[in-house]
């Protein structure tokens, strides 16, 4: 299979559940820096063109869910939950 062969929405959704999934993995326990979100973000070509072409967010938007969502398990955890939270 030629790469001519796979739509770009193919593409798009290949690229949000492999690559930018695995870029991603447990970053809702790490802080994410601006030089962090900076070298996400690199691309060759123009990236608000290629997201919209492609059908994806943005990364630094999706850092910030991920970590909302993070913080929405946090604060819904019990006091007295057997897992500890060290640096929340």
């Amino acid at each position: 299979m030629y790469s001519t062969d796979v739509s770009l929405i193919m593409r798009g959704r290949l690229y949000s559940s492999c690559v930018r999934s695995s870029m991603l993995h447990g970053n809702e326990t790490w802080p994410a820096r601006k030089e962090n979100v900076v070298a996400l973000q690199r691309d060759r070509s123009p990236s608000k063109e290629l997201r919209e072409r492609l059908g994806i967010d943005d990364i630094a938007l999706v850092l910030q869910q991920n970590r909302l969502h993070w913080y929405g398990h946090v604060l819904r955890k019990d006091d007295d939950d057997w897992v500890e939270m060290y640096g929340v």
